[in-house]
Protein backbone atom coordinates (compact mmCIF):
# COMPACT_ATOMS: atom_id res chain seq x y z
CA UNK A 1 0.00 0.00 0.00
CA UNK A 2 1.76 3.11 -0.77
CA UNK A 3 2.25 4.83 2.42
CA UNK A 4 0.73 7.96 1.16
CA UNK A 5 -2.87 6.90 1.95
CA UNK A 6 -3.97 7.92 5.21
CA UNK A 7 -7.13 6.93 7.06
CA UNK A 8 -8.55 10.31 6.91
CA UNK A 9 -8.34 9.91 2.56
CA UNK A 10 -10.85 6.62 2.97
CA UNK A 11 -13.04 8.08 5.43
CA UNK A 12 -13.46 11.41 3.11
CA UNK A 13 -14.28 9.81 0.01
CA UNK A 14 -16.43 6.71 1.68
CA UNK A 15 -18.42 9.96 3.05
CA UNK A 16 -18.64 11.49 -0.09
CA UNK A 17 -19.67 8.49 -2.66
CA UNK A 18 -22.47 7.61 0.65
CA UNK A 19 -23.86 11.71 -0.09
CA UNK A 20 -22.71 12.06 -3.43
CA UNK A 21 -22.49 15.63 -2.30
CA UNK A 22 -19.33 17.12 -0.85
CA UNK A 23 -21.28 19.64 1.23
CA UNK A 24 -23.58 16.88 2.54
CA UNK A 25 -20.39 14.94 3.20
CA UNK A 26 -18.76 17.85 5.15
CA UNK A 27 -21.55 17.99 6.98
CA UNK A 28 -21.48 13.96 8.42
CA UNK A 29 -18.11 13.94 9.08
CA UNK A 30 -17.34 17.60 10.72
CA UNK A 31 -15.05 19.26 8.06
CA UNK A 32 -15.23 22.01 5.60
CA UNK A 33 -15.91 21.84 1.89
CA UNK A 34 -12.72 23.02 1.10
CA UNK A 35 -10.76 20.67 3.38
CA UNK A 36 -12.50 17.54 1.85
CA UNK A 37 -11.62 18.87 -1.99
CA UNK A 38 -8.15 19.15 -0.77
CA UNK A 39 -8.15 15.71 0.56
CA UNK A 40 -10.44 14.24 -2.61
CA UNK A 41 -7.49 16.25 -4.55
CA UNK A 42 -4.91 14.42 -2.84
CA UNK A 43 -6.05 10.57 -3.10
CA UNK A 44 -6.69 10.97 -6.69
CA UNK A 45 -3.39 12.27 -7.22
CA UNK A 46 -1.66 9.61 -4.85
CA UNK A 47 -3.61 6.81 -7.27
CA UNK A 48 -3.30 8.72 -10.59
CA UNK A 49 -7.08 8.24 -11.19
CA UNK A 50 -9.80 10.29 -11.67
CA UNK A 51 -12.60 8.93 -8.93
CA UNK A 52 -15.67 10.90 -8.99
CA UNK A 53 -16.48 13.86 -11.44
CA UNK A 54 -17.77 16.82 -10.12
CA UNK A 55 -20.70 18.98 -11.27
CA UNK A 56 -23.35 21.46 -10.49
CA UNK A 57 -25.94 18.89 -10.46
CA UNK A 58 -23.65 17.19 -7.94
CA UNK A 59 -21.15 13.79 -7.74
CA UNK A 60 -20.99 10.86 -9.76
CA UNK A 61 -18.37 8.06 -9.10
CA UNK A 62 -16.33 7.31 -11.83
CA UNK A 63 -15.49 3.78 -13.14
CA UNK A 64 -12.09 3.87 -10.97
CA UNK A 65 -14.29 4.86 -7.50
CA UNK A 66 -16.54 2.27 -8.39
CA UNK A 67 -13.56 -0.23 -7.53
CA UNK A 68 -11.64 1.54 -5.18
CA UNK A 69 -14.94 2.21 -2.90
CA UNK A 70 -14.84 -1.18 -2.28
CA UNK A 71 -11.49 -1.49 -0.80
CA UNK A 72 -11.70 1.74 0.86
CA UNK A 73 -14.68 0.86 2.67
CA UNK A 74 -13.42 -2.42 3.72
CA UNK A 75 -10.44 -0.88 4.91
CA UNK A 76 -11.82 1.87 7.07
CA UNK A 77 -14.52 -0.84 8.22
CA UNK A 78 -11.89 -3.01 9.44
CA UNK A 79 -9.78 -0.26 10.93
CA UNK A 80 -12.82 0.92 13.14
CA UNK A 81 -13.35 -2.67 14.33
CA UNK A 82 -10.10 -2.97 15.45
CA UNK A 83 -10.26 0.20 17.47
CA UNK A 84 -13.63 -0.61 19.35
CA UNK A 85 -12.70 -4.23 19.75
CA UNK A 86 -8.97 -2.56 21.82
CA UNK A 87 -11.57 0.41 22.89
CA UNK A 88 -14.60 -1.93 24.62
CA UNK A 89 -15.73 -1.65 27.87
CA UNK A 90 -14.28 -4.66 29.70
CA UNK A 91 -17.05 -4.92 31.44
CA UNK A 92 -19.61 -6.05 28.94
CA UNK A 93 -19.66 -8.96 26.47
CA UNK A 94 -19.72 -6.98 23.66
CA UNK A 95 -21.71 -4.26 21.42
CA UNK A 96 -23.47 -5.65 18.02
CA UNK A 97 -25.06 -2.49 15.69
CA UNK A 98 -27.60 -3.70 13.73
CA UNK A 99 -29.42 -2.01 10.72
CA UNK A 100 -32.86 -3.44 10.41
CA UNK A 101 -35.10 -3.03 7.01
CA UNK A 102 -38.99 -2.69 8.04
CA UNK A 103 -39.73 -6.07 6.68
CA UNK A 104 -37.96 -7.43 9.73
CA UNK A 105 -37.72 -4.37 12.30
CA UNK A 106 -41.08 -5.52 13.70
CA UNK A 107 -41.47 -9.18 12.53
CA UNK A 108 -38.18 -11.15 12.59
CA UNK A 109 -35.75 -9.12 14.52
CA UNK A 110 -37.15 -8.60 17.88
CA UNK A 111 -37.90 -12.60 18.75
CA UNK A 112 -33.93 -13.09 17.63
CA UNK A 113 -32.82 -10.27 19.75
CA UNK A 114 -34.98 -11.46 23.15
CA UNK A 115 -33.39 -14.72 22.34
CA UNK A 116 -30.05 -13.18 21.99
CA UNK A 117 -30.24 -11.13 25.09
CA UNK A 118 -31.65 -14.27 27.37
CA UNK A 119 -28.55 -16.13 26.85
CA UNK A 120 -26.33 -12.54 26.43
CA UNK A 121 -27.60 -10.16 28.83
CA UNK A 122 -24.73 -8.05 28.97
CA UNK A 123 -24.51 -7.02 25.48
CA UNK A 124 -24.80 -3.41 24.38
CA UNK A 125 -27.01 -3.06 21.27
CA UNK A 126 -28.00 -0.68 18.85
CA UNK A 127 -30.66 -0.58 16.18
CA UNK A 128 -30.75 1.41 13.71
CA UNK A 129 -33.45 1.28 11.16
CA UNK A 130 -33.80 2.45 7.54
CA UNK A 131 -34.02 2.28 3.50
CA UNK A 132 -32.10 -0.66 1.59
CA UNK A 133 -29.23 1.25 0.58
CA UNK A 134 -28.32 3.73 3.31
CA UNK A 135 -28.14 0.28 5.44
CA UNK A 136 -25.68 -1.22 3.17
CA UNK A 137 -23.39 1.73 2.83
CA UNK A 138 -22.82 2.03 6.85
CA UNK A 139 -21.90 -1.98 6.43
CA UNK A 140 -19.89 -1.59 4.28
CA UNK A 141 -18.00 1.59 6.02
CA UNK A 142 -18.14 -0.32 9.15
CA UNK A 143 -20.76 1.53 11.28
CA UNK A 144 -22.56 -1.47 11.11
CA UNK A 145 -22.21 -5.14 11.85
CA UNK A 146 -24.98 -6.81 10.43
CA UNK A 147 -28.13 -5.53 8.42
CA UNK A 148 -31.48 -7.65 8.38
CA UNK A 149 -34.05 -7.64 5.47
CA UNK A 150 -34.15 -8.47 1.70
CA UNK A 151 -31.77 -9.29 -0.71
CA UNK A 152 -31.43 -5.91 -2.75
CA UNK A 153 -30.20 -6.15 -6.39
CA UNK A 154 -27.05 -7.27 -7.30
CA UNK A 155 -25.10 -4.28 -7.47
CA UNK A 156 -26.23 -3.10 -4.00
CA UNK A 157 -24.94 -5.89 -2.61
CA UNK A 158 -21.45 -5.49 -3.52
CA UNK A 159 -19.02 -6.45 -1.06
CA UNK A 160 -21.42 -8.20 0.99
CA UNK A 161 -22.55 -11.97 1.62
CA UNK A 162 -25.68 -13.21 2.39
CA UNK A 163 -27.31 -15.82 5.06
CA UNK A 164 -31.00 -16.73 3.65
CA UNK A 165 -33.79 -17.11 6.35
CA UNK A 166 -36.95 -17.49 4.63
CA UNK A 167 -38.74 -15.64 1.62
CA UNK A 168 -41.95 -13.35 1.51
CA UNK A 169 -43.54 -11.31 -0.84
CA UNK A 170 -45.34 -7.97 -0.99
CA UNK A 171 -49.06 -7.59 0.12
CA UNK A 172 -51.20 -5.06 -0.84
CA UNK A 173 -53.31 -3.71 2.03
CA UNK A 174 -56.06 -1.55 3.60
CA UNK A 175 -58.24 -0.52 6.01
CA UNK A 176 -60.79 -3.13 7.04
CA UNK A 177 -64.34 -2.29 5.02
CA UNK A 178 -62.55 -0.76 2.79
CA UNK A 179 -63.86 -0.34 -1.04
CA UNK A 180 -60.54 -1.34 -2.31
CA UNK A 181 -61.30 -4.74 -0.98
CA UNK A 182 -63.29 -5.45 -4.18
CA UNK A 183 -60.19 -4.56 -6.21
CA UNK A 184 -58.51 -8.01 -8.32
CA UNK A 185 -56.28 -6.70 -10.56
CA UNK A 186 -53.12 -3.92 -10.17
CA UNK A 187 -54.88 -2.03 -12.82
CA UNK A 188 -58.25 -1.74 -10.68
CA UNK A 189 -55.88 0.19 -8.08
CA UNK A 190 -55.83 3.18 -10.47
CA UNK A 191 -58.72 4.90 -8.77
CA UNK A 192 -57.34 4.63 -5.30
CA UNK A 193 -54.82 6.65 -3.36
CA UNK A 194 -51.66 4.63 -3.72
CA UNK A 195 -48.72 4.23 -1.04
CA UNK A 196 -45.77 2.96 -3.02
CA UNK A 197 -42.62 1.97 -2.06
CA UNK A 198 -40.02 4.71 -2.43
CA UNK A 199 -36.87 4.59 -4.93
CA UNK A 200 -34.27 3.26 -2.79
CA UNK A 201 -36.53 0.65 -1.25
CA UNK A 202 -35.30 -3.24 -1.73
CA UNK A 203 -38.63 -4.41 -2.84
CA UNK A 204 -39.62 -1.13 -5.25
CA UNK A 205 -38.09 -2.92 -8.15
CA UNK A 206 -40.40 -6.64 -7.70
CA UNK A 207 -43.43 -4.42 -7.18
CA UNK A 208 -42.35 -2.95 -10.69
CA UNK A 209 -41.44 -5.59 -12.77
CA UNK A 210 -45.01 -7.26 -11.19
CA UNK A 211 -46.96 -4.19 -12.73
CA UNK A 212 -44.87 -4.35 -16.12
CA UNK A 213 -46.15 -8.05 -16.40
CA UNK A 214 -49.74 -6.74 -16.45
CA UNK A 215 -49.25 -3.94 -18.51
CA UNK A 216 -50.16 -1.48 -15.53
CA UNK A 217 -48.21 2.05 -15.60
CA UNK A 218 -46.71 3.11 -12.63
CA UNK A 219 -49.38 4.83 -10.43
CA UNK A 220 -49.96 8.99 -10.95
CA UNK A 221 -52.30 8.75 -7.72
CA UNK A 222 -49.36 7.72 -5.47
CA UNK A 223 -47.34 8.73 -1.81
CA UNK A 224 -43.87 7.64 -1.94
CA UNK A 225 -43.84 6.49 1.66
CA UNK A 226 -40.67 5.01 3.73
CA UNK A 227 -42.08 5.08 7.21
CA UNK A 228 -43.69 1.91 8.04
CA UNK A 229 -45.50 4.14 10.88
CA UNK A 230 -46.77 6.82 8.34
CA UNK A 231 -47.95 4.33 6.14
CA UNK A 232 -50.51 2.85 8.04
CA UNK A 233 -51.95 5.81 9.89
CA UNK A 234 -52.17 6.90 6.07
CA UNK A 235 -54.44 4.30 4.61
CA UNK A 236 -56.34 3.64 8.21
CA UNK A 237 -57.37 7.40 8.33
CA UNK A 238 -58.36 7.06 4.40
CA UNK A 239 -60.31 3.95 4.08
CA UNK A 240 -59.68 4.24 0.13
CA UNK A 241 -56.10 3.75 0.26
CA UNK A 242 -54.23 0.92 -0.49
CA UNK A 243 -50.27 0.32 0.75
CA UNK A 244 -47.96 -2.20 -1.18
CA UNK A 245 -45.74 -3.26 1.33
CA UNK A 246 -43.63 -6.63 2.94
CA UNK A 247 -45.92 -9.07 4.29
CA UNK A 248 -43.53 -9.09 7.61
CA UNK A 249 -44.20 -5.45 7.54
CA UNK A 250 -47.48 -5.71 8.63
CA UNK A 251 -48.13 -9.73 9.99
CA UNK A 252 -49.33 -8.50 13.19
CA UNK A 253 -51.47 -5.91 11.64
CA UNK A 254 -52.94 -8.54 9.64
CA UNK A 255 -53.17 -11.36 12.37
CA UNK A 256 -55.07 -8.96 14.41
CA UNK A 257 -57.29 -7.35 12.63
CA UNK A 258 -56.19 -3.81 12.08
CA UNK A 259 -55.50 -4.03 8.32
CA UNK A 260 -56.53 -6.25 5.62
CA UNK A 261 -55.41 -7.73 2.37
CA UNK A 262 -56.27 -7.20 -0.79
CA UNK A 263 -57.12 -10.75 -3.04
CA UNK A 264 -54.54 -9.59 -6.23
CA UNK A 265 -52.21 -12.24 -7.08
CA UNK A 266 -48.36 -10.76 -5.87
CA UNK A 267 -46.95 -13.87 -5.96
CA UNK A 268 -44.29 -11.98 -8.47
CA UNK A 269 -42.90 -9.93 -5.41
CA UNK A 270 -41.37 -13.10 -3.66
CA UNK A 271 -38.27 -12.42 -2.58
CA UNK A 272 -35.10 -13.64 0.08
CA UNK A 273 -35.02 -12.30 3.88
CA UNK A 274 -31.76 -12.94 5.90
CA UNK A 275 -28.61 -11.09 7.09
CA UNK A 276 -26.06 -9.23 5.62
CA UNK A 277 -22.81 -8.86 6.69
CA UNK A 278 -19.25 -8.07 4.89
CA UNK A 279 -17.77 -10.48 3.07
CA UNK A 280 -14.35 -9.94 4.13
CA UNK A 281 -14.46 -10.10 7.89
CA UNK A 282 -13.87 -12.55 10.31
CA UNK A 283 -17.63 -12.40 11.79
CA UNK A 284 -17.11 -11.74 15.50
CA UNK A 285 -18.58 -14.38 17.93
CA UNK A 286 -21.59 -12.21 19.21
CA UNK A 287 -22.64 -11.41 15.22
CA UNK A 288 -22.53 -15.17 14.75
CA UNK A 289 -24.27 -15.97 17.83
CA UNK A 290 -26.80 -13.36 16.64
CA UNK A 291 -27.10 -15.07 13.06
CA UNK A 292 -27.72 -18.44 14.68
CA UNK A 293 -30.44 -17.26 17.39
CA UNK A 294 -32.31 -15.34 14.26
CA UNK A 295 -31.94 -18.79 12.17
CA UNK A 296 -33.76 -20.61 14.71
CA UNK A 297 -36.58 -17.85 15.88
CA UNK A 298 -36.91 -17.87 11.19
CA UNK A 299 -37.63 -21.51 11.38
CA UNK A 300 -39.91 -21.45 14.24
CA UNK A 301 -42.02 -18.69 11.83
CA UNK A 302 -41.92 -20.90 9.18
CA UNK A 303 -43.13 -23.64 10.93
CA UNK A 304 -45.88 -21.92 12.50
CA UNK A 305 -47.30 -20.36 8.73
CA UNK A 306 -47.08 -23.87 7.11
Amino acid sequence: MDRRIKFRHLDVFSAICRNLSLKRAADEIGLTQPAISKTLAELEEILGARLLERSRAGVQITAAGEIFLQFAEQSSGAIRQGIRAVQGNPGRAGRLRIGALPSVASFLLPRALHRLTQSIPDLLIDIHEGPHRDLTAKLRSGALDLVFGRLGLAESMEGLSFHQFYTEDVVIVTAPGSPALQARSFAALASFQVLYPPQDSAIRPLVARALMAQGVPLYENRIECASAACARALVLEAPGSVWFTSRGVVAHDLAEGRLEALQIDTGATLGAVGAMARRSDVMSPVSRRFLQEAAREADILIQSSI
